[in-house]
Protein backbone atom coordinates (compact mmCIF):
# COMPACT_ATOMS: atom_id res chain seq x y z
CA UNK A 1 0.00 0.00 0.00
CA UNK A 2 1.17 3.08 -0.79
CA UNK A 3 2.16 5.59 1.63
CA UNK A 4 -0.53 8.73 2.16
CA UNK A 5 0.33 11.70 0.73
CA UNK A 6 2.18 14.26 2.61
CA UNK A 7 1.13 17.29 0.35
CA UNK A 8 -1.33 19.81 2.47
CA UNK A 9 -4.50 21.47 1.62
CA UNK A 10 -4.64 23.76 -0.82
CA UNK A 11 -5.17 26.67 1.57
CA UNK A 12 -1.81 26.12 3.45
CA UNK A 13 0.31 25.53 0.59
CA UNK A 14 -1.06 29.15 -1.07
CA UNK A 15 -0.35 30.59 3.35
CA UNK A 16 3.14 29.41 3.20
CA UNK A 17 3.85 30.32 -0.43
CA UNK A 18 2.25 33.89 0.71
CA UNK A 19 4.73 33.59 4.13
CA UNK A 20 7.75 32.86 1.77
CA UNK A 21 6.60 35.76 -0.22
CA UNK A 22 6.57 37.83 2.20
CA UNK A 23 9.72 37.04 4.51
CA UNK A 24 12.17 37.24 0.89
CA UNK A 25 10.35 40.79 0.06
CA UNK A 26 11.13 42.04 3.62
CA UNK A 27 14.69 40.85 3.41
CA UNK A 28 15.00 42.13 -0.11
CA UNK A 29 14.10 45.39 1.02
CA UNK A 30 16.62 45.41 3.95
CA UNK A 31 19.38 45.05 1.34
CA UNK A 32 18.49 47.99 -0.42
CA UNK A 33 20.15 51.68 0.64
CA UNK A 34 18.51 53.98 1.47
CA UNK A 35 19.16 57.76 0.58
CA UNK A 36 19.68 59.52 3.92
CA UNK A 37 21.24 63.28 4.29
CA UNK A 38 24.49 63.38 5.21
CA UNK A 39 26.10 64.76 7.83
CA UNK A 40 26.81 68.73 7.54
CA UNK A 41 29.95 68.66 9.56
CA UNK A 42 33.19 69.98 8.23
CA UNK A 43 35.30 67.90 10.38
CA UNK A 44 33.53 64.54 10.08
CA UNK A 45 33.62 64.48 14.15
CA UNK A 46 30.99 64.95 16.54
CA UNK A 47 30.90 66.95 19.32
CA UNK A 48 30.97 64.25 22.02
CA UNK A 49 30.16 61.15 23.02
CA UNK A 50 28.99 58.98 26.05
CA UNK A 51 32.12 56.81 27.02
CA UNK A 52 32.27 53.36 28.85
CA UNK A 53 34.53 50.84 28.73
CA UNK A 54 32.29 47.76 29.44
CA UNK A 55 31.89 46.53 26.01
CA UNK A 56 34.42 43.99 26.73
CA UNK A 57 33.68 40.50 27.80
CA UNK A 58 33.30 40.31 31.57
CA UNK A 59 33.42 44.09 32.30
CA UNK A 60 30.53 45.75 34.27
CA UNK A 61 30.06 48.62 36.22
CA UNK A 62 28.79 46.47 39.03
CA UNK A 63 32.39 45.01 39.28
CA UNK A 64 33.98 46.94 42.19
CA UNK A 65 37.13 44.52 41.33
CA UNK A 66 37.65 46.43 38.16
CA UNK A 67 40.50 48.48 37.56
CA UNK A 68 40.65 49.70 33.84
CA UNK A 69 44.43 50.25 33.00
CA UNK A 70 45.88 53.20 30.77
CA UNK A 71 46.03 50.98 27.88
CA UNK A 72 42.67 49.81 27.41
CA UNK A 73 41.35 53.43 27.70
CA UNK A 74 44.08 54.59 25.43
CA UNK A 75 42.78 51.94 22.63
CA UNK A 76 39.30 53.08 23.25
CA UNK A 77 39.82 56.54 23.05
CA UNK A 78 41.97 56.30 19.60
CA UNK A 79 39.34 54.63 18.15
CA UNK A 80 36.89 57.15 19.36
CA UNK A 81 39.34 60.22 18.14
CA UNK A 82 38.29 59.40 14.46
CA UNK A 83 34.66 60.06 15.33
CA UNK A 84 34.87 62.87 18.18
CA UNK A 85 36.36 65.53 19.81
CA UNK A 86 34.72 64.88 23.52
CA UNK A 87 33.96 62.09 25.33
CA UNK A 88 31.29 61.95 28.66
CA UNK A 89 32.34 59.50 31.05
CA UNK A 90 29.93 58.77 34.14
CA UNK A 91 31.93 57.97 36.83
CA UNK A 92 35.79 58.25 38.04
CA UNK A 93 35.95 54.69 39.23
CA UNK A 94 37.37 51.61 38.09
CA UNK A 95 40.30 53.11 36.29
CA UNK A 96 37.88 56.19 35.08
CA UNK A 97 40.08 59.02 36.47
CA UNK A 98 42.54 58.14 34.00
CA UNK A 99 40.48 58.86 31.14
CA UNK A 100 41.47 63.01 30.66
CA UNK A 101 45.33 63.11 30.88
CA UNK A 102 44.61 60.10 27.99
CA UNK A 103 42.25 62.36 26.01
CA UNK A 104 44.97 64.87 26.32
CA UNK A 105 47.81 62.96 24.31
CA UNK A 106 44.63 62.58 21.78
CA UNK A 107 43.34 65.97 21.35
CA UNK A 108 40.26 65.37 23.09
CA UNK A 109 38.45 66.85 25.84
CA UNK A 110 35.83 65.51 28.48
CA UNK A 111 32.90 66.11 30.54
CA UNK A 112 33.91 64.13 33.28
CA UNK A 113 31.03 62.89 35.95
CA UNK A 114 31.14 61.66 38.95
CA UNK A 115 28.54 58.98 39.88
CA UNK A 116 26.31 59.57 42.58
CA UNK A 117 24.26 57.41 44.24
CA UNK A 118 22.35 55.90 47.53
CA UNK A 119 25.72 55.20 49.39
CA UNK A 120 26.53 58.79 50.51
CA UNK A 121 29.94 57.43 51.72
CA UNK A 122 30.83 56.25 47.91
CA UNK A 123 29.17 59.40 46.78
CA UNK A 124 31.82 61.07 49.18
CA UNK A 125 34.63 59.43 47.83
CA UNK A 126 33.25 59.87 44.49
CA UNK A 127 33.01 63.47 44.28
CA UNK A 128 36.06 64.27 46.05
CA UNK A 129 38.24 62.19 43.42
CA UNK A 130 36.08 63.81 40.69
CA UNK A 131 36.91 67.43 42.13
CA UNK A 132 40.57 66.07 42.37
CA UNK A 133 40.90 65.28 38.64
CA UNK A 134 38.76 68.20 37.10
CA UNK A 135 40.37 70.95 38.69
CA UNK A 136 43.91 69.13 38.23
CA UNK A 137 43.04 69.24 33.81
CA UNK A 138 41.35 72.00 33.19
CA UNK A 139 42.82 72.53 29.94
CA UNK A 140 41.26 68.94 28.82
CA UNK A 141 37.73 68.46 31.59
CA UNK A 142 35.64 71.39 30.13
CA UNK A 143 32.36 70.64 32.71
CA UNK A 144 31.67 68.19 35.75
CA UNK A 145 28.38 66.28 35.52
CA UNK A 146 27.42 65.23 38.87
CA UNK A 147 24.97 62.68 39.29
CA UNK A 148 23.66 60.99 36.36
CA UNK A 149 19.69 60.46 36.40
CA UNK A 150 19.88 60.24 40.23
CA UNK A 151 16.14 61.87 40.50
CA UNK A 152 14.68 59.03 37.95
CA UNK A 153 15.96 55.99 39.62
CA UNK A 154 15.17 58.06 42.80
CA UNK A 155 18.16 57.22 45.15
CA UNK A 156 18.33 61.14 45.97
CA UNK A 157 15.42 63.22 46.77
CA UNK A 158 15.65 66.78 44.59
CA UNK A 159 17.08 68.32 47.62
CA UNK A 160 20.28 66.08 48.99
CA UNK A 161 21.09 66.06 44.93
CA UNK A 162 21.09 70.02 45.59
CA UNK A 163 23.54 70.08 48.43
CA UNK A 164 25.84 67.85 46.74
CA UNK A 165 25.90 70.12 43.60
CA UNK A 166 25.99 73.25 46.06
CA UNK A 167 29.82 71.51 47.37
CA UNK A 168 30.81 70.57 44.21
CA UNK A 169 30.27 74.23 42.72
CA UNK A 170 31.97 76.31 45.13
CA UNK A 171 34.74 73.91 44.94
CA UNK A 172 35.34 73.29 41.16
CA UNK A 173 37.10 75.02 38.86
CA UNK A 174 34.54 73.82 35.82
CA UNK A 175 31.46 74.73 34.93
CA UNK A 176 29.54 72.17 36.56
CA UNK A 177 26.07 70.78 35.83
CA UNK A 178 23.14 67.62 36.86
CA UNK A 179 21.85 65.39 34.30
CA UNK A 180 18.83 63.48 34.09
CA UNK A 181 15.47 62.96 31.66
CA UNK A 182 13.87 66.58 31.04
CA UNK A 183 10.47 65.73 32.89
CA UNK A 184 13.15 65.02 36.21
CA UNK A 185 14.88 68.43 35.54
CA UNK A 186 12.03 70.32 34.54
CA UNK A 187 10.14 69.45 37.66
CA UNK A 188 12.65 69.91 39.64
CA UNK A 189 14.43 72.66 38.61
CA UNK A 190 13.67 74.77 41.80
CA UNK A 191 15.83 72.44 43.88
CA UNK A 192 18.38 72.18 41.15
CA UNK A 193 19.33 75.14 39.17
CA UNK A 194 20.73 77.56 41.88
CA UNK A 195 23.87 75.14 42.10
CA UNK A 196 24.66 74.32 38.19
CA UNK A 197 26.19 76.56 35.70
CA UNK A 198 24.31 74.93 32.89
CA UNK A 199 21.12 72.40 33.03
CA UNK A 200 21.93 68.87 31.23
CA UNK A 201 18.65 67.06 29.82
CA UNK A 202 18.12 63.77 28.46
CA UNK A 203 16.11 63.62 25.34
CA UNK A 204 15.86 59.77 24.33
CA UNK A 205 12.20 59.86 21.59
CA UNK A 206 12.89 55.79 21.83
CA UNK A 207 12.37 55.77 25.23
CA UNK A 208 9.58 58.53 25.77
CA UNK A 209 6.68 57.53 27.46
CA UNK A 210 4.52 58.15 24.62
CA UNK A 211 7.54 56.50 22.22
CA UNK A 212 8.16 58.75 19.32
CA UNK A 213 8.41 57.04 15.71
CA UNK A 214 12.03 58.06 13.93
CA UNK A 215 9.70 60.30 10.96
CA UNK A 216 8.30 62.39 14.72
CA UNK A 217 11.69 61.65 16.69
CA UNK A 218 13.55 65.26 16.00
CA UNK A 219 10.31 67.50 15.45
CA UNK A 220 9.90 66.23 19.34
CA UNK A 221 13.72 67.00 20.67
CA UNK A 222 12.77 70.06 19.30
CA UNK A 223 9.94 70.62 21.15
CA UNK A 224 11.35 69.69 24.31
CA UNK A 225 14.35 71.74 24.07
CA UNK A 226 12.62 74.87 23.28
CA UNK A 227 10.69 73.85 26.60
CA UNK A 228 13.38 73.56 28.50
CA UNK A 229 15.04 76.80 27.26
CA UNK A 230 11.35 78.68 28.66
CA UNK A 231 11.70 77.34 31.77
CA UNK A 232 15.64 77.20 32.38
CA UNK A 233 17.06 80.56 32.97
CA UNK A 234 20.73 78.43 32.82
CA UNK A 235 22.04 77.11 29.10
CA UNK A 236 20.80 74.21 28.29
CA UNK A 237 23.10 71.14 27.26
CA UNK A 238 21.85 67.89 25.59
CA UNK A 239 23.59 65.32 27.61
CA UNK A 240 22.22 62.48 26.16
CA UNK A 241 20.38 61.99 22.59
CA UNK A 242 20.51 58.99 19.94
CA UNK A 243 19.07 56.05 18.28
CA UNK A 244 18.99 51.93 19.67
CA UNK A 245 20.27 50.21 16.67
CA UNK A 246 18.71 46.92 17.65
CA UNK A 247 16.10 45.40 19.74
CA UNK A 248 12.04 45.31 20.36
CA UNK A 249 9.03 48.27 18.71
CA UNK A 250 8.13 50.30 21.11
CA UNK A 251 4.85 51.24 19.53
CA UNK A 252 5.71 53.58 16.30
CA UNK A 253 9.74 53.65 17.45
CA UNK A 254 11.14 51.12 15.77
CA UNK A 255 15.23 50.27 16.70
CA UNK A 256 17.35 49.74 13.07
CA UNK A 257 20.56 50.41 11.78
CA UNK A 258 18.85 52.89 9.02
CA UNK A 259 16.84 54.44 12.06
CA UNK A 260 20.25 55.21 14.05
CA UNK A 261 21.76 56.78 11.24
CA UNK A 262 19.38 58.70 9.83
CA UNK A 263 18.70 60.16 13.50
CA UNK A 264 22.27 60.78 14.40
CA UNK A 265 22.69 62.27 10.81
CA UNK A 266 18.96 64.77 11.07
CA UNK A 267 20.27 65.42 14.51
CA UNK A 268 23.79 66.63 13.90
CA UNK A 269 21.98 69.08 10.93
CA UNK A 270 20.28 70.55 13.42
CA UNK A 271 22.65 70.94 16.15
CA UNK A 272 25.15 72.60 13.82
CA UNK A 273 22.61 75.21 12.24
CA UNK A 274 21.70 75.94 16.02
CA UNK A 275 24.85 76.36 17.99
CA UNK A 276 23.67 73.51 20.20
CA UNK A 277 26.12 71.85 22.76
CA UNK A 278 25.06 67.78 23.02
CA UNK A 279 26.27 64.52 23.86
CA UNK A 280 25.23 61.21 21.71
CA UNK A 281 24.79 58.46 23.88
CA UNK A 282 26.85 56.46 23.13
CA UNK A 283 30.48 55.80 21.85
CA UNK A 284 30.18 52.02 21.90
CA UNK A 285 27.71 49.24 22.44
CA UNK A 286 27.36 48.18 25.47
CA UNK A 287 26.42 44.24 26.30
CA UNK A 288 26.02 44.12 29.55
CA UNK A 289 23.45 47.03 29.79
CA UNK A 290 20.57 44.07 28.18
CA UNK A 291 20.56 42.62 32.07
CA UNK A 292 18.75 46.09 32.36
CA UNK A 293 17.13 46.71 29.45
CA UNK A 294 16.91 44.22 26.88
CA UNK A 295 18.37 43.65 23.68
CA UNK A 296 17.62 47.56 23.15
CA UNK A 297 20.01 48.37 26.01
CA UNK A 298 23.06 46.62 24.13
CA UNK A 299 22.69 48.34 21.08
CA UNK A 300 23.16 52.60 21.58
CA UNK A 301 26.81 52.62 20.08
CA UNK A 302 27.93 55.19 17.13
CA UNK A 303 30.83 51.98 17.36
CA UNK A 304 30.39 47.92 17.61
CA UNK A 305 32.12 45.80 20.02
CA UNK A 306 34.67 45.12 17.58
CA UNK A 307 35.37 49.14 17.88
CA UNK A 308 33.83 49.73 13.96
CA UNK A 309 31.69 52.36 12.91
CA UNK A 310 27.98 50.86 12.64
CA UNK A 311 27.19 53.42 9.68
CA UNK A 312 28.54 56.24 8.20
CA UNK A 313 27.27 59.70 8.04
CA UNK A 314 27.59 60.20 4.46
CA UNK A 315 25.48 58.59 1.37
CA UNK A 316 23.57 55.87 1.88
CA UNK A 317 22.79 53.10 3.94
CA UNK A 318 21.45 49.48 3.80
CA UNK A 319 20.12 47.49 6.85
CA UNK A 320 21.72 44.30 5.74
CA UNK A 321 24.80 44.13 3.61
CA UNK A 322 23.97 41.73 0.70
CA UNK A 323 20.58 39.71 0.10
CA UNK A 324 22.91 36.66 -0.96
CA UNK A 325 22.82 35.24 2.45
CA UNK A 326 19.12 35.37 2.53
CA UNK A 327 18.98 33.35 -0.34
CA UNK A 328 21.46 30.81 1.19
CA UNK A 329 19.23 29.96 4.32
CA UNK A 330 16.13 29.64 2.13
CA UNK A 331 17.61 27.14 -0.03
CA UNK A 332 19.47 25.15 2.50
CA UNK A 333 16.28 24.86 3.96
CA UNK A 334 14.39 23.69 1.19
CA UNK A 335 17.34 21.50 0.18
CA UNK A 336 17.33 19.48 3.62
CA UNK A 337 13.50 19.53 3.81
CA UNK A 338 13.46 17.59 0.02
CA UNK A 339 15.92 15.13 1.50
CA UNK A 340 14.33 14.22 4.58
CA UNK A 341 11.38 14.00 2.68
CA UNK A 342 12.84 12.26 -0.38
CA UNK A 343 11.75 8.42 1.14
CA UNK A 344 7.93 9.53 1.66
CA UNK A 345 7.06 12.06 -1.39
CA UNK A 346 5.58 10.46 -4.75
CA UNK A 347 4.13 13.21 -6.34
CA UNK A 348 5.29 16.57 -7.99
CA UNK A 349 2.96 18.61 -5.44
CA UNK A 350 5.06 17.06 -2.57
CA UNK A 351 8.27 17.99 -3.71
CA UNK A 352 6.69 21.81 -4.11
CA UNK A 353 5.61 21.25 -0.74
CA UNK A 354 8.74 20.24 1.01
CA UNK A 355 10.80 22.83 -0.79
CA UNK A 356 8.35 25.73 0.01
CA UNK A 357 7.74 24.43 3.58
CA UNK A 358 12.03 24.01 3.91
CA UNK A 359 12.27 27.60 2.61
CA UNK A 360 10.17 29.31 5.39
CA UNK A 361 11.85 27.30 8.16
CA UNK A 362 15.48 27.61 6.70
CA UNK A 363 14.32 32.28 6.82
CA UNK A 364 12.97 31.23 9.94
CA UNK A 365 16.06 30.28 11.39
CA UNK A 366 18.16 32.67 9.91
CA UNK A 367 15.84 34.96 11.90
CA UNK A 368 16.39 32.95 14.87
CA UNK A 369 20.08 33.02 14.65
CA UNK A 370 20.50 36.62 14.07
CA UNK A 371 18.16 37.58 16.98
CA UNK A 372 20.43 35.55 19.07
CA UNK A 373 23.60 36.59 18.22
CA UNK A 374 21.71 40.49 19.23
CA UNK A 375 19.81 39.06 22.28
CA UNK A 376 21.37 36.19 24.32
CA UNK A 377 23.15 36.96 27.11
CA UNK A 378 24.69 34.17 28.29
CA UNK A 379 24.91 30.27 27.82
CA UNK A 380 21.71 29.38 29.76
CA UNK A 381 19.60 31.88 26.87
CA UNK A 382 21.75 30.25 24.34
CA UNK A 383 20.95 26.84 25.66
CA UNK A 384 17.20 26.95 26.71
CA UNK A 385 16.31 29.39 24.21
CA UNK A 386 18.27 28.20 21.24
CA UNK A 387 16.85 23.98 22.10
CA UNK A 388 13.23 25.88 21.81
CA UNK A 389 14.04 27.44 18.67
CA UNK A 390 15.70 24.18 17.45
CA UNK A 391 12.75 22.36 18.59
CA UNK A 392 10.40 24.32 16.82
CA UNK A 393 11.82 24.05 13.59
CA UNK A 394 12.14 20.38 13.94
CA UNK A 395 8.73 19.59 14.99
CA UNK A 396 7.71 21.85 11.89
CA UNK A 397 9.57 19.92 9.63
CA UNK A 398 8.07 16.61 10.58
CA UNK A 399 4.96 18.02 10.18
CA UNK A 400 5.38 19.04 7.40
CA UNK A 401 6.68 15.72 5.44
CA UNK A 402 4.12 13.80 8.04
CA UNK A 403 1.57 15.38 10.47
CA UNK A 404 0.72 11.52 11.51
CA UNK A 405 2.98 9.95 14.06
CA UNK A 406 3.58 5.82 14.26
CA UNK A 407 2.44 4.84 17.21
CA UNK A 408 4.59 3.81 20.55
CA UNK A 409 7.60 4.60 18.56
CA UNK A 410 10.85 6.45 20.42
CA UNK A 411 10.78 8.78 17.95
CA UNK A 412 7.09 9.74 17.70
CA UNK A 413 6.91 10.14 22.01
CA UNK A 414 10.15 12.47 20.89
CA UNK A 415 8.34 14.41 18.65
CA UNK A 416 4.98 14.94 20.93
CA UNK A 417 6.43 15.85 23.81
CA UNK A 418 9.02 18.53 22.25
CA UNK A 419 5.79 20.22 20.55
CA UNK A 420 4.53 19.91 24.42
CA UNK A 421 7.37 21.84 26.10
CA UNK A 422 7.36 24.66 22.88
CA UNK A 423 3.73 25.18 23.76
CA UNK A 424 4.62 25.37 27.38
CA UNK A 425 7.24 28.15 26.79
CA UNK A 426 4.66 30.13 23.89
CA UNK A 427 1.72 30.52 26.65
CA UNK A 428 4.97 31.33 29.54
CA UNK A 429 6.53 33.99 27.12
CA UNK A 430 3.07 35.33 26.55
CA UNK A 431 2.30 35.79 29.66
CA UNK A 432 5.74 37.53 30.85
CA UNK A 433 5.04 40.08 27.81
CA UNK A 434 2.10 41.11 29.60
CA UNK A 435 3.05 41.37 33.11
CA UNK A 436 6.94 42.52 32.30
CA UNK A 437 7.07 43.19 28.96
CA UNK A 438 9.14 46.45 28.81
CA UNK A 439 12.48 45.37 27.77
CA UNK A 440 11.37 41.73 26.56
CA UNK A 441 11.65 40.90 22.55
CA UNK A 442 8.23 39.48 20.83
CA UNK A 443 9.74 36.31 20.55
CA UNK A 444 8.63 35.47 17.34
CA UNK A 445 10.65 33.77 15.94
CA UNK A 446 11.14 31.01 18.07
CA UNK A 447 7.31 30.45 17.77
CA UNK A 448 6.36 31.09 14.23
CA UNK A 449 7.53 27.50 12.90
CA UNK A 450 4.76 25.76 14.48
CA UNK A 451 2.33 28.49 13.99
CA UNK A 452 2.75 27.83 10.42
CA UNK A 453 3.12 23.97 10.55
CA UNK A 454 1.14 22.70 13.69
CA UNK A 455 -2.26 23.00 12.05
CA UNK A 456 -1.00 19.51 10.16
CA UNK A 457 -0.47 17.67 13.76
CA UNK A 458 -3.06 14.13 13.47
CA UNK A 459 -2.70 13.13 17.08
CA UNK A 460 -4.70 13.70 20.16
CA UNK A 461 -4.30 16.89 22.21
CA UNK A 462 -3.94 16.90 25.84
CA UNK A 463 -6.34 18.47 28.23
CA UNK A 464 -2.87 20.66 29.28
CA UNK A 465 -2.15 21.21 25.99
CA UNK A 466 -5.63 22.91 25.51
CA UNK A 467 -4.96 25.25 28.68
CA UNK A 468 -1.64 25.95 27.17
CA UNK A 469 -3.33 27.26 23.70
CA UNK A 470 -5.90 29.19 25.40
CA UNK A 471 -3.52 31.39 27.27
CA UNK A 472 -1.04 31.97 24.72
CA UNK A 473 -4.29 32.96 22.44
CA UNK A 474 -5.70 35.16 25.25
CA UNK A 475 -2.38 36.52 26.22
CA UNK A 476 -1.34 36.90 22.87
CA UNK A 477 -3.89 38.88 21.94
CA UNK A 478 -3.75 41.23 24.99
CA UNK A 479 -0.19 42.31 24.18
CA UNK A 480 -0.87 43.14 20.91
CA UNK A 481 -4.08 44.99 21.83
CA UNK A 482 -1.41 47.23 24.18
CA UNK A 483 0.17 48.66 21.29
CA UNK A 484 -2.22 48.45 18.41
CA UNK A 485 0.08 50.40 16.11
CA UNK A 486 2.97 48.29 17.08
CA UNK A 487 3.93 45.84 13.95
CA UNK A 488 6.05 43.48 16.07
CA UNK A 489 3.40 43.31 18.50
CA UNK A 490 1.00 42.91 15.78
CA UNK A 491 3.19 40.06 14.04
CA UNK A 492 3.86 37.99 17.80
CA UNK A 493 -0.44 38.05 18.45
CA UNK A 494 -0.66 36.48 15.30
CA UNK A 495 1.88 34.02 16.01
CA UNK A 496 0.60 33.36 19.19
CA UNK A 497 -3.31 33.70 18.15
CA UNK A 498 -2.15 31.12 15.11
CA UNK A 499 -0.52 28.94 17.39
CA UNK A 500 -3.32 28.32 20.08
CA UNK A 501 -5.69 27.96 17.02
CA UNK A 502 -3.90 25.13 15.45
CA UNK A 503 -3.72 22.85 18.30
CA UNK A 504 -7.61 23.36 19.18
CA UNK A 505 -7.99 22.68 15.26
CA UNK A 506 -6.00 19.83 16.11
CA UNK A 507 -8.33 18.86 19.03
CA UNK A 508 -11.21 19.05 16.90
CA UNK A 509 -10.01 17.26 13.74
CA UNK A 510 -8.33 14.40 16.46
CA UNK A 511 -11.53 14.18 18.60
CA UNK A 512 -14.20 14.13 15.83
CA UNK A 513 -12.37 10.75 13.89
CA UNK A 514 -11.93 8.89 17.09
CA UNK A 515 -14.33 6.37 16.82
CA UNK A 516 -17.19 6.18 19.56
CA UNK A 517 -17.28 2.89 21.83
CA UNK A 518 -20.69 0.94 21.48
CA UNK A 519 -22.75 1.54 24.67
Amino acid sequence: MPAPSSAPSRLLFVLTALVLLAMLGWYWRESRPVELPSSPLADPRMQCVSYAPYYRDGYTPFKEDLRLTREEIATDLRALAAVTRCVRTYSVDQGLDQVPEVARELGLTVLLGAWIGRDDEKNRRELERALDVANANTDVVTMLIVGNEVLLRREQSPEAMGRWLEEAHARSRVPVTYADVWEFWLRHRAALEPHVDRATIHILPYWEDRPQPIEAAIDHLVRIRMLARTLLTKPVVIGETGWPSAGRQREGAIPSRVNQARYVREFLALAERRGWQYNFIEAVDQPWKRWLEGTVGGHWGMLDTSLAPKFPLTGPIAERESFWPVLAWAGMGAALLLLLAAPRAVSGREHAWHALAGAVLGLIAMWQWEHALLAYRDAVEWAVLGAIGIASILVAARLAVAPRLPSKTTASKSVALALRLVLFGAAVASVWLVVDGRYRDFPTALYLPLALFAWRRAWPVSAEERLWAWILFAFGLYRWLEEPGNGQALLWGLTAMTFARAIHAAHRTTAAARPIAPR
